[in-house]
């Protein structure tokens, strides 16, 4: 068949679901670098601004006090992060949630009384 033959696209679109799970885990997955990344910038950010100026060098925190939420946080960025690739990866955000009417014809073509 030739290249320039239209050829009739499938209509079937779905994933396997084993390939729709691993899209979202990763999208999780990347929730978590990006928010790592931010977390990394804002404690560059700290270093070189804010703590030169200031006279406490903050011997009093340690990372044991963060560690009962911080555990909460990274697996609610993820299970945040897997959802919502859910959603796109599943389609589920693409498609019109509205019923489709045909649109009324307009005013100057409608019979006058």
């Amino acid at each position: 068949m030739s290249p320039l033959v239209e050829r009739p696209r499938t209509a079937s679109t779905d994933q396997h679901w084993s390939m729709l799970l691993f899209e979202s885990l990763s999208a999780g997955a990347m929730a978590i670098g990006a928010g790592l990344a931010a977390v990394l910038l804002a404690v560059s950010i700290y270093a070189v601004l804010i703590w030169p100026l200031a006279s406490t060098d903050l011997p009093n925190v340690s990372a044991e006090q963060f560690d009962s939420w911080a555990h909460t946080v990274l697996w609610s960025v993820f299970a945040g992060g897997s959802l919502a690739g859910y959603w796109c990866f599943s389609g589920a955000a693409f498609r019109d949630r509205r019923k489709r009417t045909p649109n009324p014809p307009p005013r100057s073509a409608r019979t006058r009384r």
